[in-house]
């Protein structure tokens, strides 16, 4: 399967270079409308406490996994990292 290289954030999804990299992908791209991008933002450190990427709030098993999942996998993960971003901002992550 082909990469996605696209860029996610809560507040909204960023595609660098969007003109530039349609024109290098193919119509039966596997990346397509409904892959969605990566969580990662480059912040690459996993927390001792949280067992969880300081960036993308991803266990390491969601990050090595990432690629392999299908769309459904991803936007699951998608789902569960809002979640844990409002649990470790209320404070009740270990609860």
């Amino acid at each position: 399967m082909g990469r996605c290289f696209k860029r996610f954030s809560f507040n909204s999804i960023v595609i660098a270079s969007d003109r530039h990299r349609k024109s290098l992908m193919p119509l039966d791209n596997p990346c397509a409308s409904n892959d969605p991008p990566s969580p990662c933002v480059g912040i690459c450190v996993i927390n001792p406490q949280t067992q969880l990427c300081d960036g993308c709030l991803r266990t390491l098993d969601e990050i090595a996994a990432w690629w392999d999942y299908d769309p459904t996998q991803k936007y699951a993960v998608l789902a569960e990292l809002e979640g844990r971003l409002a649990r470790i901002v209320d404070g009740t992550f270990f609860d």
